[in-house]
């Protein structure tokens, strides 16, 4: 292998395909990221058997070839050369890359490509096409609100449903559920439900930029496995296993409060909040007031710890329906606020004991639902 390529570029696909590298592993090739030559470009790849990246990048091919190196030796290392051209240069028979740029002269030893486990090459004839400013979108407001226990795998994923000309992402955790749905620019060719972890979108939405139109989605039959494709990069993941629970059940039908206020206000409010609350038990109250027909309602939001003492803040709102004092958790509270786009949120509730219904005012494709926590 002989190749030259920009170090900008090489810089740019390590960053891409480096999440996917096995940190701890007993195969030490899952440390390694690929290096190949394919049909006039470079192609990374990175995998931990869960989890594969692949990125191409433009470079000029003297002979084919391919290798794996260390990937965040590589990775540092190119990070360090000036910013021009990097030579590659592969000693095949002793599986050293020689890496040159500028008067930086550099030999890595290497592993054999052939020790790398193999990536899939699906066939995309028959691809679910998301737009992907929707599909990062989606993701952001999602993603967030699934499980990092490892005791509850099924949690640790988003349920992702496609039928007809619609998408839907839910993800709880046992105590919140978010649920997005977007249009698709055409209808899916078939139906289409699985569990994919939630790493691997969080990582797909960093590695597909915004100027990209379309996100491709295919599952391989019988293989367990979800591949997206974009641009100039491919992420493949494995499915997870199970029945997610019937999110449905969880959102309440009817409320007996409906709180309109900026979520800016409320935003700024919680996060000022967070500060007492994460000292004790994390817990933020809500009172939200009714003040007649005629006056402005308001909501107070106050939060306090044994050590570091208390706050409140007052945030004007419409308040439609009965007063109420609800608490949550203050940590969760911002996390959904912070993906809200709108300018204005809605709280739906019921009673001090029941779950809160949170919703972009304006926008019928997103919901939020929160447990309350107990006011002691």
């Amino acid at each position: 292998m002989k190749v030259t390529v920009l170090q900008e570029n090489l810089t740019r696909g390590l960053s891409a395909v480096s999440r996917a590298v096995s940190p701890r592993s007993t195969l030490p090739v899952l440390a390694n990221v690929l290096i190949a030559t394919d049909e006039g470009r470079l192609r990374l790849s990175a995998t931990n058997l869960e989890m594969g990246i692949t990125c191409w990048i433009g470079a000029k091919i003297e002979e084919e070839g391919s290798t794996t190196v260390p990937a965040r030796m590589f990775a540092d290392l190119v990070n360090t050369m000036p910013d021009n051209q990097v030579h590659l240069n592969l000693d095949t028979r002793t599986q050293t890359l020689h890496i040159q740029s500028g008067a930086s002269k550099n030999d890595v030893k290497g592993i054999d490509a052939q020790e790398f486990p193999p990536m899939p090459v699906p066939d995309f004839d028959n691809a679910i096409n998301i737009s992907v400013a929707d599909f990062k979108e989606m993701i952001q407001q999602v993603a967030f609100a699934a499980s990092t226990d490892e005791a509850r795998p099924v949690l640790m994923g988003v349920l992702v449903s496609v039928d007809k000309d619609t998408v839907t992402m839910a993800a709880a955790d046992g105590y919140r559920l978010s649920v997005r749905k977007s249009t698709l620019s055409a209808v899916a060719p078939s139906p289409v439900t699985a569990i994919i972890p939630a790493r691997a979108l969080s990582e797909l939405a960093r590695i597909a930029s915004d100027g990209e139109q379309q996100v491709q989605m295919v599952m391989p039959k019988g293989r367990g496995q979800v591949v997206f494709r974009v641009k100039d990069a491919e992420l493949v993941s494995q499915l997870i296993d199970g029945t997610f629970p019937d999110y449905q059940q969880i959102i309440p039908r009817s409320h007996k409060s409906r709180t309109l206020v900026s979520t800016a206000s409320l935003l700024k409010a919680c996060k000022q909040a967070e500060i007492f609350a994460r000292e004790g038990s994390n817990i933020v109250r809500l009172n939200i007031k009714n003040s007649g027909e005629l006056q402005p309602g308001e909501v107070e939001i106050s939060a306090h710890s044994e050590e570091t003492g208390k706050n409140e803040t007052l945030v004007e709102a419409t308040v439609d329906g009965i007063p109420l004092l609800i608490a949550f958790n203050v940590k969760f509270l911002r996390e959904v606020l912070e993906v809200i786009k709108t300018p204005n949120v809605a709280i739906e509730t019921s009673a001090p004991n029941a779950p809160g219904v949170i919703k972009p005012v304006g926008d019928e494709h997103f919901l939020h639902v929160i447990m309350p926590m107990h006011l002691g």
